[in-house]
């Protein structure tokens, strides 16, 4: 998790402590508020990891008080639990988001005072019917799931898609109406699927938004609705279970997994690089490199609800980072690791170079990318199956007497393709050093009616 520094605007105010925390692997920024001097501070929709807050407040010299959440969070599992059962740290939420946990009300106009800070409550509803922004001190707005840098959220994780938009087309005109010096701080930045065109950007301003932001562009809440409303993001993999976790009883922190001897039946997430899976790995495991980015999310695409899953890794820091990443999107059903199993199976790799010399009557090129991606520009005679589809949909579309290649726009998700065809029985090869942006040869660009 990143931290980053106050923004330099927020050196007038000497009482003000504002931090900014990134879960990079997921996209997602939670928030340490608070007065210095009076030594108190809020918790601003913070991670299940809610050791950066807790180490900031203590070198702050600061006590965490309250957290704050926006919403009920369907993309990662919110630190709100913890922060109730290991510091007796109480919970303010909109009550529209009917909370199982005891929490305090947070209501449009109420003002909350964190020493001689001020946090105003807005509700902002759209990406959720309880979604809350809160403006510090009349100068931050931290606007949670609604106006994000260069996008706004999606409307559809929560109610019909068109309600959502039409709520959120007017929480954006209350976010906008606060002033052009306001300063953004969304609740995800890119990396995230809350949104679809987020820049990586931390902060902005209601001004910079104003003048770039494509969400703010329009003046009629019927063609905002039209567009905000055709989602074509994948919802995150674990929605439904994470929105369980973060509305039911507090959710503790695991014990830490143990090194196991043998995987047993379970499934095997091996987290190592994949030129390290490729090399050698137990038949039958799936590859999801834990540096690869987006772990979190990616595992969730391809792992099933309540799977008993071993991590396959090259040390016990590996096991638990990437325990620590599947906690963060909702799946704790790590039952250990193992670091020196029997290793016997290879996955075969080529180059993008080697795409052009492919025969189509021999071989089936599969690109695993979304079907979005896919309409600006595909390899002829390839189809098209999503790589988080593969194995809840199944691989029935394939014959299993010819070799599969699986590519995608830069190797990624067509490593983690290939192995899920590989443990399926297929013989399949990956192109997982590049992918479609580096091909050279002829594409074909598709436009849909209405794009």
């Amino acid at each position: 998790m990143t931290v980053r520094p106050p923004h330099r605007v927020l050196g007038s105010a000497p009482v003000l402590l504002f931090r900014q925390f990134v879960n990079e692997d997921l996209g997602c920024a939670s928030y340490l508020v608070g007065d210095r001097e009076a030594g108190v501070a809020v918790a601003v929709d913070p991670p299940f990891a809610i050791e950066p807050l807790v180490a900031a407040a203590r070198a702050a010299d600061v006590r965490i008080e309250r957290v704050l959440e926006t919403h009920t969070h369907a993309d990662h599992v919110s630190g709100h639990g913890r922060f109730a059962l290991e510091y007796g740290v109480p919970v303010s939420i909109h009550p529209l988001a009917e909370p199982e946990y005891p929490f305090e009300h947070l209501d449009d106009g109420l003002e909350l005072r964190v020493g001689d800070v001020t946090i105003q409550v807005l509700h902002t509803p759209g990406h959720r019917p309880e979604h809350c922004a809160f403006v510090v001190d009349g100068r931050i707005a931290l606007t949670g799931d609604s106006l994000f840098v260069g996008d706004a959220a999606r409307p559809d994780l929560a109610v019909a898609a068109r309600e959502g938009a039409e709520d959120l087309y007017r929480s954006l005109a209350r976010l906008t109406a606060l002033g052009d010096d306001v300063e953004v701080y969304p609740g995800h930045v890119a990396g995230s699927l809350c949104g679809g065109n987020m820049s990586s950007a931390r902060s902005s301003t209601i001004a910079h938004e104003r003048a770039s932001n494509g969400a703010l562009a329009f003046r009629d809440m019927q063609e905002f609705v039209l567009v905000s409303a055709s989602v074509s993001t994948p919802k995150p993999p674990t929605t439904e279970r994470v929105v369980a976790l973060n509305r039911g009883a507090w959710v503790a922190q695991p014990a830490e997994p143990a090194e196991l001897e043998d995987a047993g039946d379970a499934t095997i997430l091996d987290v190592r690089p994949f030129e390290v899976h490729a090399a050698g790995h137990v038949p039958g495991a799936i590859s999801v490199p834990v540096d690869g980015g987006s772990f979190g999310t990616k595992a969730g695409f391809v792992l099933l609800p309540g799977e008993r899953v071993v991590l396959h890794a090259r040390s016990r820091a590996e096991a638990l980072e990437a325990t620590r990443k599947l906690h963060d999107a909702g799946i704790f059903e790590t039952a250990g690791y193992v670091l020196a199993p029997a290793a016997v199976e290879k996955l075969t790799t080529i180059a993008v170079a080697q795409l052009e010399e492919l025969d189509a009557s021999d071989v089936q090129l599969v690109d695993v990318r979304e079907t979005t991606e896919r309409d600006g520009g595909y390899i002829p005679g390839s189809r098209n199956i999503p790589y988080r589809l593969l194995r809840k949909v199944g691989c029935g579309a394939l014959e299993r007497s010819k070799p599969v290649v699986t590519v995608c726009e830069s190797g990624a998700r067509a490593a983690i393709a290939a192995s899920l065809l590989q443990r399926e029985g297929f013989d399949v090869s990956a192109v997982a050093d590049g992918g479609i942006a580096d091909f050279a040869g002829d594409v074909v660009a598709f436009r849909r009616c209405g794009a």
